[in-house]
């Protein structure tokens, strides 16, 4: 005896919302549907207060909406699947109709329109409504789980942010006092031990040297952008004479020559915009080899941006490197040929793209490296106006 086959599931039938007064012409159009083998459940209204009810009594896949009864317009329908938060497809449909009519209809939101006496064409304007319609749900849920993984990102961002910060900034207090009594063992022992202790010693007070650095620097990574003031229109003039005082001791030991075009205003925060010129020129200093630093700023407008330059005649860096010099705590030399924890170009980073831009590096290797970063002409907040770029 043979099982007996499964049985098939039978696809639902289309749920059609009919606005017609004419009962003649209803039959005529679910006739068409029919014809093409289309299986069709309708319900027939024409009035707004029946069509009201009957949308808010069941879900329907599309409307065939009579472009003009007595007393009510088949394009007000849009209006009531507005009032109920509805995206059902609308069709047209009528006995005469101007081209411009039926596209200023199709501009305000119908999927489509179809004159009564072409009734043939209707169920590939319902396919083609449906299909559409799907579509744009499918594009809707798609946008949807977007901004919710791009909030939940932010939470993230925002959560290791805050955990970076707490952590560097507890830290501090242990840390000064393990580094404290290191360097008071080394100085008040030492030589009164043998050598492999002194040598221990050292280690501790180098050990604890560094991690104080290490946390000054995730710390300092960690508050760009927590505590922003609001972005004005500053002087880069002014921010990079500030710069060049701070590193004014470098400069003068290593024999520098700075040189800059003039710079324009750009919309930001003050110290950050000191942090991102005082890094870059920093670094142009560490990493000169044998020569002098010959360092140059210069600024270029484009239609929507300014595009900065920081030029030197350093080492230079390799092309495989260029992306990731700017991870944080990313070094490319050991600390006995240049100091430092690799953070200063990921703050430069985490601040030029907070404010829009984007930052990268063009090099050869022995002979220099450029250092371009843009900043938008406007904030995205709008808090600088146009004349400050002038």
């Amino acid at each position: 005896m043979s099982a007996a086959a499964p049985a098939r599931c039978q696809p639902a039938p289309l749920r059609v919302l009919l606005i017609e007064d004419s009962p003649a012409d209803a039959e005529l159009t679910l006739a068409a549907l029919r014809r093409d083998a289309m299986d069709v459940s309708s319900d027939l209204a024409q009035s707004r207060e029946s069509i009201a009810a009957a949308l808010r009594d069941k879900p329907y896949d599309i409307i065939l909406a009579d472009y003009h009864l007595p007393n009510f317009r088949g394009m007000e329908t849009l209006d009531i699947l507005r009032e109920l938060g509805l995206n059902t497809p609308l069709i047209l449909m009528t006995g005469a109709m101007q081209t411009i009519t039926a596209v200023e209809c199709v501009k305000q939101g119908a999927s489509d329109y179809i004159l009564k006496e072409n009734l043939n064409r209707l169920p590939h304007c319902i396919r083609r409504a449906l299909e559409e319609a799907r579509l744009r749900e499918e594009s809707k849920l798609a946008q949807e789980e977007l901004a919710t993984k791009v909030a939940e990102l932010a939470r993230s961002n925002a959560d290791l942010e805050q955990f970076a910060y707490v952590a560097s900034h507890d830290l501090q207090e242990p840390l000064r006092m393990v580094s404290a009594y290191t360097q008071l063992l080394a100085k008040r022992y030492s030589g009164q031990l043998d050598a492999t202790a002194d040598k221990y010693i050292g280690y501790a007070v180098e050990g604890a040297t560094r991690m104080h650095t290490l946390i000054a620097d995730l710390l300092a990574f960690s508050r760009v952008g927590r505590k922003r003031g609001e972005p004005e229109a500053i002087e880069c003039d002014r921010v990079v004479d500030e710069a060049v005082r701070n590193l004014a001791v470098a400069l003068q030991e290593s024999r520098a020559v700075l040189r800059r075009s003039p710079l324009p205003q750009v919309c930001a925060d003050h110290v950050e915009l000191l942090q991102l010129f005082q890094n870059l020129i920093g670094n142009a200093i560490k990493f000169r080899g044998t020569r002098a630093p010959k360092i140059h700023l210069s600024a270029e407008r484009h239609q929507d941006h300014w595009s900065f330059a920081v030029s030197d005649n350093g080492i230079g860096i390799a092309p495989e490197h260029s992306e990731d010099i700017f991870k944080a705590f990313h070094r490319l030399h050991l600390r006995s040929e240049y100091t430092g924890n690799g953070v200063g170009l990921a703050i430069c980073k985490k601040i030029v793209e907070q404010r829009g831009g984007r930052i990268w590096v063009e090099s050869v290797v022995g002979k220099g490296a450029t250092f371009r970063f843009t900043f938008p002409l406007k904030s995205a907040d709008g808090a600088c106006s146009d004349e400050n770029y002038t």
